[in-house]
């Protein structure tokens, strides 16, 4: 009888180590590095591409660099660039109220924490809201036939991907990839950067910086920084903070793969201005946070501390740390009880009442719109001259320091 050739087939052990560790049959450590590696760069995608570029316009890329953004970005997360800017753009205009898509204060820390995803996903339906919020975004070919229409084709694209060239071990990396940005974006930033935390500025939010370095979720731990000045491209402000994103963003704009737009001006600070000019105003609306910060540390901390020192009193039992952070903003975070305590308590004391409503009415100055440079300067200037006849040190101190802000040259 003739022969017949054999067919080659691949053996079972053949099989057995593709399964296991793909094409490449990567160790454990050089899986560990990929995972990094590729998770680090979804981080920076969503955080300069997304977050700083797209929704906030404080730095432009590069074409080819802005579409490696948008490309890893379909493979790895499946959202959609105009979905993702609306949503957050609707985040800063409704800022801790029922219509913001994660507020923490009004949908609890635990839902925002561990179901961010979901509330992303809630928040995608609201078509009239992306539409009212994501102009501008990209709208080429590729976005109108690729990303959009077929915004999940790009995990499954990656899940092959990875299973070719890790095996099953691959899946496991592809199914850690999918939560990366849920987890730490859309829960840990939204949630626990406006829950716990230190805040450089007194903003109109709850939003804190947890750490002072931000390196693992590439800077937007850094996110009191962020509401205070949101169209800066750096987030870190202060000599000891640490922003990786904007490192990056520095390096490509060295090789002119990134141009910076927009990033936080400096303060400078003017010896013996005897009243409030257009140069303080000027500063003023771009540092209102900071004067409002400045009020709480130099003239609020220190009188409550006049207070509890002329009742003999230690202040931290005169008065709770929740209600001294909470003075800060007439008790608006607080819950019913503990804002009715600390009214309470400002009403029994008649200073630190005045220096509420003095807090009050410079707020009021400061955060109005619609204003004109004259109708805010002439405000300004009435309420130093109160100040500084008010008989209060600590106020005089505060309006004298007012006067003086301005603008650093660049």
């Amino acid at each position: 009888m003739p022969a017949f050739p054999s067919l080659a087939f691949p053996s079972l052990a053949a099989v057995i180590d593709f399964l296991a560790g793909g094409l490449l049959q990567f160790s454990f450590w050089e899986l560990a590095l990929y995972f990094l590696a590729a998770t680090q760069l979804t981080i920076f995608a969503v955080t300069l591409y997304l977050h700083r570029s797209q929704a906030h316009r404080g730095v432009d890329f590069h074409p080819v660099i802005a579409h490696v953004f948008r490309l890893w970005i379909w493979l790895t997360t499946s959202m959609i660039t105009r979905e993702w800017t609306a949503i957050h753009r609707k985040h800063h205009a409704k800022c801790e109220t029922a219509e913001d898509p994660h507020s923490p204060m009004h949908k609890g820390i635990g839902n925002v924490l561990w179901r961010g995803a979901d509330m992303y996903r809630e928040s995608r339906l609201d078509r009239a809201s992306i539409e009212q919020y994501g102009k501008g975004c990209p709208d080429d070919w590729i976005e109108r036939h690729l990303y959009t229409p077929y915004a999940t084709m790009g995990p499954v694209v990656l899940l092959l991907v990875s299973f070719a060239l890790f095996g099953f071990a691959g899946v496991a990396i592809w199914a850690l990839q999918m939560a990366w940005i849920p987890f730490w974006a859309a829960g840990v930033i939204n949630g626990l950067g406006h829950w716990w935390g230190y805040r450089n500025f007194e903003t109109t939010d709850t939003a804190t910086n947890l750490t002072p370095w931000g390196v693992w979720v590439g800077g937007e731990e850094l996110h009191n920084n962020h509401h205070a000045f949101p169209s800066s491209a750096k987030f870190a402000l202060r000599r000891f903070e640490f922003d990786i994103g904007w490192a990056a963003i520095k390096l490509l704009a060295a090789v002119r793969l990134a141009k910076v737009l927009r990033v936080a001006p400096s303060l400078n600070l003017r010896p013996n201005i005897k009243m409030p000019d257009a140069e303080t105003v000027r500063a003023l609306v771009a540092h209102r946070f900071q004067a409002m910060t400045d009020y709480q540390r130099k003239v609020l901390k220190p009188a409550l501390r006049e207070e509890a020192a002329a009742a003999g009193a230690k202040l931290r039992s005169m008065l709770p740390r929740r209600l001294r952070k909470g003075i800060a903003d007439d008790g608006r975070w607080l819950k019913p009880d503990a804002r009715q305590q600390l009214h309470d308590f400002v009403a029994a004391h008649p200073r630190i009442r005045t220096l509420v409503e003095y807090r009050a009415r410079l707020a009021e100055v400061l955060e109005s719109r619609g204003q004109d440079t004259a109708e805010r300067l002439q405000r300004l200037q009435a309420w130093c001259a109160e100040a500084e006849a008010s008989g209060v040190r600590v106020l005089q101190e505060y309006s004298a320091r007012l006067k003086g802000y301005a603008l650093q040259p660049a």
